[in-house]
C-alpha cells in the first residue's frame, strides 16, 4: 500500500517539478542567503531526515555552513523555503523578537491536529498552554511534586529494574516519565490507563511525521486512528472531573485537567470539551517527550563516562525535598552537558512577520525559520573544544548569550523547564543509589526517527550498587 502511494507521489512531483522548473516564473527577491532548496516540494527533507536517521544531524548542517556560511543559509525543508539559524546572534533576534518579527510556525497538517480549534491561531494557542503550564509550575506547586516524583522513581525502579540483570533503557525511560506525568498532571494512579495512554503518545509521535497520506494500512493513517482515540479518552476524563467537581471530589492540588477547565476562549467562553481535551494532549506529550529521550541519553554518556558517574553518586538516603535537589548543582551541570551535545530537539520554527535581515542578509515576509540547536552547541567559538564533555562549562556565567538553547531562550524559553528539571534530577538521585551499569552494545548510535532515541533502544546490564 505505502509503496503505491510513494509511486503515485513520485508521480505527482515529477510533474511539479516539470511546472517548476519551466513554466512557474522565477522570485526577483534579491539578497536571500546563500544555500540551495533541493528537489521541488519536497527539497531536502529527505537529505535532512536520512542523515538524521544514521545518527548525522550535524553533517547536514555542516556541510552547508562550510559551503555557503557559518552562520545562516537557506534550504527547504517540510515543504516551505527556510532559513536555518545558525549562530547565538541569530538565536537573539528569533527569541527577542517574538510578536514583532516573527510567529511559531507548524506545516500545516501538524498545526491542525495541534490546535484546539480551527478558529484559535497558533500563537494564541501557545499563548494559552504558557498560561496554564506557567500555573501549574509556580514555586509552591513545584514544592510539592518533588515528594511524589520520589516515590514514583523508587516504585518504578522497583518495580521493572531491580531483580534484572539487564534492561532496555529507551522503553523504561519512557514509561517512568509518562506515568509521572500522568499522576501529576491529570491525577491518573492506574498503571494500566497510563500504559494504553502511552503506547497511543508513542504511535503518534513516531508515525506522524511522515508521508500525511491519511489511508488505512499506511504509518500516518495508524497515528490518525490512534489520535481519535487519544482524543477520546481525554474527552472520557474532563466528562468524569466534571462530575467529581459537582460532588467536590476533585483533587486537592490544580492539576492540569483543573486549569483547563478555567480556561476562557478569545470570546471569553469555556472551552468545549474536545479543545480542552487537544490541550490535554499537547501539554502532556510535550511534558513527556523530552524527558524520557533525556534520561536514554544521561544513562548512555554516564556509561561511558564512569570517572562522571563517581562524581554525580552523592545525596542523602532519604525521601527527597526541594531543598536537596537545589544542592544537586554538579549533577545539574552533567545533565546541562548532555543537553548539549544530544539535544532531544532539534529546534522549533518561526515565520517571518515582515521583511527582516540578519547577518547582511534579506529574509522575505513569509519566510520560515529554523533555529538549530545543534549548529551553536557544537560552536567552538561558543563552547571551546566543543567535543569534550566537561560539565564544568557551567559552573560560571561564561556561557555566551542564546548559544546554550536545549530549552530556548528569552522571553519564550519553555514553560515546563524547572519542571522537566526536577524530573530528572529526581530519577538521577535514585538511579545511580541502587545501581552502575554498562552498554551491552558499546558503539550503539543516538539517532532521530524522527525524535533523538538510542538505535537499538539502549540495552544496558545491571550492577546492583551494595
Amino acid at each position: 500500500m505505502e509503496f503505491i502511494i510513494l509511486s503515485l507521489l513520485l508521480l505527482s512531483l515529477a510533474l511539479y517539478s516539470l511546472y517548476y522548473v519551466i513554466i512557474k516564473p522565477k522570485p526577483t527577491t534579491q539578497n536571500l542567503p546563500p544555500g540551495r532548496k533541493g528537489w521541488p516540494f519536497i527539497g531536502e527533507t529527505l537529505e535532512y531526515h536520512a542523515l538524521s536517521k544514521k545518527g548525522c544531524i550535524e553533517k547536514f548542517m555542516s556541510q552547508r555552513m562550510q559551503k555557503y556560511s557559518s552562520k545562516i543559509f537557506k534550504t527547504s525543508y517540510l515543504g516551505a523555503d527556510m532559513v536555518f539559524l545558525c549562530s547565538a546572534e541569530g538565536n537573539k533576534l528569533l527569541f527577542s523578537n517574538e510578536h514583532k518579527l516573527f510567529k511559531p510556525w507548524l506545516p500545516r497538517i501538524i498545526e491542525n491536529s495541534f490546535k484546539s480549534s480551527p478558529n484559535i491561531t497558533l500563537q494564541d494557542e501557545f499563548n494559552s498552554l504558557r498560561r496554564v503550564i506557567g500555573s501549574f509550575t509556580e514555586p509552591n506547586a513545584l514544592r510539592r511534586y518533588v515528594g511524589m516524583m520520589d516515590a514514583n522513581a523508587k516504585r518504578h525502579l522497583r518495580k521493572y529494574w531491580d531483580g534484572n540483570d539487564a534492561v532496555k533503557v529507551h522503553d523504561l525511560s519512557r514509561k517512568f516519565i509518562f506515568a509521572l506525568c500522568c499522576e501529576l498532571m491529570y491525577n491518573i494512579h492506574d498503571t494500566r490507563t497510563a500504559d494504553e495512554l502511552e503506547n497511543l503518545a508513542h504511535c503518534i509521535m513516531t508515525e506522524f511525521f511522515i508521508i500525511p497520506v491519511n489511508i488505512p494500512g499506511t504509518k500516518f493513517g495508524r497515528a490518525v486512528r490512534a489520535g481519535r482515540e487519544f482524543h477520546q479518552r481525554f474527552r472520557n476524563m474532563i466528562k468524569q472531573r466534571r462530575l467529581e467537581i459537582e460532588e467536590k471530589r476533585e483533587p486537592e492540588h490544580k492539576d492540569i485537567l483543573s486549569l483547563l477547565l478555567l480556561e476562557k476562549n478569545k470570546d471569553g467562553e469555556d472551552l468545549t470539551e474536545s479543545e480542552i481535551a487537544l490541550k490535554m494532549q499537547a501539554v502532556l506529550i510535550g511534558a513527556y517527550d523530552n524527558p524520557s529521550i533525556a534520561i536514554s541519553t544521561i544513562i548512555k554518556f554516564l556509561a561511558e563516562l564512569p570517572e562522571i558517574y563517581e562524581q554525580v553518586l552523592r545525596g542523602p538516603d532519604e525521601l527527597l525535598s526541594f531543598d536537596d535537589l537545589k544542592r544537586m548543582k554538579y549533577t545539574w551541570n552533567v545533565i546541562s552537558e548532555v543537553l548539549r551535545m544530544e539535544p532531544p530537539n532539534s529546534g522549533t520554527f518561526r515565520e517571518a512577520l515582515t521583511e527582516v535581515t540578519i547577518d547582511g542578509y534579506k529574509i522575505p515576509k513569509g519566510f520560515k525559520l529554523h533555529w538549530a540547536v545543534n549548529a551553536t552547541h557544537k560552536d567552538p567559538e561558543c563552547f571551546p573544544n566543543p567535543e569534550k564533555f566537561d560539565p564544568s562549562r557551567y559552573q560560571g556565567n561564561d556561557i555566551v548569550p542564546f548559544s546554550y538553547v536545549p530549552f530556548g531562550a528569552g522571553p519564550h524559553i519553555c514553560p515546563g523547564k524547572e519542571f522537566a528539571r526536577l524530573k530528572l534530577l529526581v530519577f538521577f538521585h535514585n538511579l545511580v543509589r541502587k545501581f552502575r551499569w554498562e552498554k551491552i552494545i558499546p558503539d550503539e548510535k543516538m539517532i532521530r526517527n524522527p525524535n533523538l532515541m538510542p538505535e537499538k533502544g539502549l540495552p544496558v546490564r545491571l550492577y546492583p550498587n551494595n
